[in-house]
């Protein structure tokens, strides 16, 4: 699977941009753990990570990703066939059934999972990309992403089924559908709404209910909560008592509130008041995003996203580029997803979307995350060096 490549074509100021986000990263996970004992030595740890993930990165972008078509489909029967041992004999964490314990190692398939779909919808809708204008091969693609979705969905990672949605949407829109074929999608996706709503868990809808707009006695405006009384036969307290809501949205009340502390310019580095007095719980993973925006402020914090959005640039611009139509899908993947993290990991931050527990990519901390990230990179940079024909010495 290794060719001898040009690293000429290797997309360099991609790597720096990533590796300038992973050390603001460290520094802003230094700053939200140096006052709690138990975390103290996280950002050393998410160094290893860097570490580990680069290679990672360097791996893989030596692989030539045309090989990887190879393994497209029993790589994806074996993803389908964890979520099902998952689902039978799976170990519970967090609230969620999504880990195989394995030598006394609790392994999650569906973090691995995002880029065995990515490669395997990449494979498909390239290999079949002359019979996509006919409906059955577009209800087929559909079909392959039902699959993994309902079963992460019922573990219940509602916060990942809808990652592996909204990928698995970009990469049959970048694939080309047909308009009348993308009308019935949307109409079929509209009439499943109400299974869906029927299946939505206590906790789901909770969250949903934590970011819905209030009266001035923090009760749910009437309308909105008429209809929700009408689509559920028993709503969670969340949704009913404003106390309980308060409650609820205590994380999501507090990461406001830092960003709001941070103003224009921030308060400074380690200086974050919501941050440093532990006012803000998970600050260092889910809603780093608030600590950056207390600590740098509104400046600070766009330059980050800035960058971030420089990544998913960069990451389309190989896919503009790439060789082949399985390339392009590929890179394409990777944008969509790394893009999806960033919208909802700060939307969340911001209360305009419900918590889901998607990290900020390359700056959260975590070794599966950041890691996984590293991967995605790679596969991006793997399309990037084969933009031409290979030179051979």
């Amino acid at each position: 699977m290794f060719t001898r490549i040009n690293w000429r074509h290797f997309d360099w100021p991609l790597l720096l941009v990533v590796l300038l986000l992973s050390a603001i990263g460290v520094a802003v996970i230094y700053s939200a753990t140096r006052n709690s004992p138990d975390l103290v030595d996280y950002w050393q740890r998410q160094v290893n990570f860097i570490l580990i993930g680069l290679g990672v990165l360097f791996f893989v972008a030596m692989l030539d990703y045309r090989q990887l078509s190879l393994l497209a489909i029993p790589a994806f029967l074996t993803f389908v066939a964890s979520l099902v041992v998952v689902y039978f004999v799976g170990e519970a964490q967090g609230g969620s059934r999504s880990w195989i314990n394995v030598g006394g190692t609790l392994v999650q398939p569906t973090e691995a999972g995002k880029f065995l779909l990515i490669i395997f919808l990449a494979w498909y809708l390239s290999w079949f990309k002359e019979g996509l204008h006919r409906l059955p091969y577009l209800l087929m693609a559909l079909l392959f992403l039902l699959a993994p979705l309902v079963l992460v969905y019922i573990q219940p990672d509602f916060g990942m089924a809808i990652t592996y949605a909204f990928m698995g949407g970009v990469l049959i829109l970048a694939a080309g559908v047909r308009y009348r074929h993308l009308a019935l999608l949307v109409g079929g996706a509209l009439l499943a709404l109400p299974f869906f709503a029927a299946t939505l868990q206590g906790y789901m809808l909770a969250r949903i209910c934590i970011f819905l707009p209030t009266d001035d006695e923090g009760h749910i405006i009437p309308p909105i909560l008429n209809l929700l009384r009408a689509a559920f036969d028993t709503l969670p307290t969340e949704c009913i008592q404003p106390e309980a809501n308060t409650a609820a949205s205590y994380n999501v009340d507090q990461a406001l509130i830092a960003i709001g502390n941070g103003g224009l310019t921030g308060l400074g580095w380690a200086q974050g008041t919501q941050n440093q007095l532990l006012f803000l719980r998970v600050r260092h993973t889910d809603f780093i995003f608030s600590v950056i925006a207390e600590e740098l402020g509104m400046i600070g914090a766009s330059f980050i996203l800035l960058l971030l959005l420089f990544v998913v640039w960069r990451v389309l611009r190989i896919a503009e580029r790439a060789p082949d139509q399985f390339g392009k899908l590929l890179a394409t993947g990777v944008a969509a997803l790394i893009f999806f993290q960033i919208v909802v990991n700060v939307g969340m931050n911001l209360k305009i979307m419900p918590v889901t527990g998607l990290t900020l990519p390359f700056i959260s901390y975590g070794g599966s995350s950041l890691i996984s990230m590293m991967f995605a990179i790679g596969l991006a940079e793997s399309v990037a060096m084969r933009h031409r024909k290979i030179e051979f010495f």
